[in-house]
């Protein structure tokens, strides 16, 4: 073995190994706070200044890499301020390690249904009056101090409550609503609007704060047009518009569901841990995609297509036909 190969490795052991690991754990861990926000291109801008400030020194650039050096100190104070909400974001989650939370877990699926049902319903009736609104449903990321920019109600929630907020020349019905578990922490309250997204300016004023508020948080978002009545569902700034109330509760469901054990989700990261689930293809006609697929002898699960997230028509091909890995194609309109 080379020397200086050999050198590196008699200093490697178990506890420089321990030290590896955690360390990428907490890399892989930050990333994933971030992904979806407008951190990320954040940290992308802070890396090409990082690589303009090595490069400097490299060079022997004096008057750049003291320029740089005496932007860093001011920087890292305004990355303080930049980063604040994923900072938040990163303590509460820090903070729930250690909760109790885990022995209600029974509940969460009852209490997702019921929520999912309530406000898919609401949103239904809201639609066929023509009457606008916003909703907010928090899950991970706090939504206190946005509660705090209206009204604080702290009621149950229920179906007959939520349309009688957002009905015209109500008090509150010029704002959103805040939804936190099973009752309204707030309304009439004040959401940010997009500033990352693109396109914004394709959207009113309900559209684009919903696509704010979740570039800042996990929130999920339900937006009834006051224009057209069509009801979107926005979640990490992506937009999925025209539901109906069953494919509402549905995608609500299913962005709302606990991980714990007894959950769909929670059974296959325990006997999978974390990873990719499947892969989904875009196509024009499934019917037609898997008519194709038949022809080349390839294994499927669904030889027609079925209903899917959102009431898209999906099917899955079987992974032993693809390598192992669960395939699905989907028509997006």
């Amino acid at each position: 073995m080379p020397q200086p190969i050999a050198s590196i490795v008699s200093q490697i052991d178990l506890t420089s190994l321990v030290d590896i690991g955690i360390t990428a754990l907490l890399i892989y861990w930050l990333f994933s706070l971030i992904r979806g926000t407008r951190a990320v291109s954040l940290v992308i801008g802070v890396s090409v200044l990082f690589a303009v400030y090595a490069a400097a020194r490299a060079f022997d650039l004096r008057l750049l890499t003291q320029i740089l050096q005496t932007l860093a100190v001011v920087g890292l104070f305004a990355l303080v301020v930049v980063f604040q909400p994923e900072l938040r974001r990163a303590l509460e989650r820090i903070g729930r390690v250690g909760s109790f939370n885990w022995l209600f877990s029974p509940s969460e699926q009852r209490t997702v249904e019921r929520v999912a049902d309530e406000v898919a319903r609401a949103a239904s009736l809201l639609s066929a009056d023509g009457h606008g609104a916003l909703i907010v449903l928090e899950r991970d990321t706090g939504l206190e101090e946005v509660a705090e920019t209206g009204v604080m109600i702290h009621a149950e929630i229920s179906v007959d409550l939520l349309p009688t907020i957002f009905a015209p020349r109500t008090p509150l019905h010029d704002g959103a609503v805040i939804i936190r578990e099973e009752s309204i922490l707030a309304a009439a309250a004040l959401l940010p609007l997009a500033e990352m997204t693109v396109h914004t300016e394709r959207f009113g004023t309900r559209h684009r704060a919903a696509l704010g508020i979740t570039e800042q948080t996990d929130a999920v978002v339900v937006v009834v047009s006051e224009e057209n009545s069509q009801v979107s569902l926005v979640e990490r700034a992506r937009i999925v518009r025209n539901l109906n109330e069953a494919q509402l509760a549905r995608a609500i469901r299913s962005l709302l569901a606990p991980t714990d054990g007894d959950s769909p989700v929670g059974r296959f990261l325990a006997s999978r841990g974390p990873g990719m689930h499947h892969v989904a293809y875009a196509v024009d006609d499934v019917e037609s995609a898997l008519a194709a697929l038949a022809e080349q002898g390839v294994e499927l699960i669904d030889h027609a297509p079925r209903t899917g997230l959102f009431g898209l028509e999906v099917a899955f091909v079987h992974p032993d036909a693809v390598h192992g890995v669960l395939t699905e194609v989907v028509c997006p309109a």
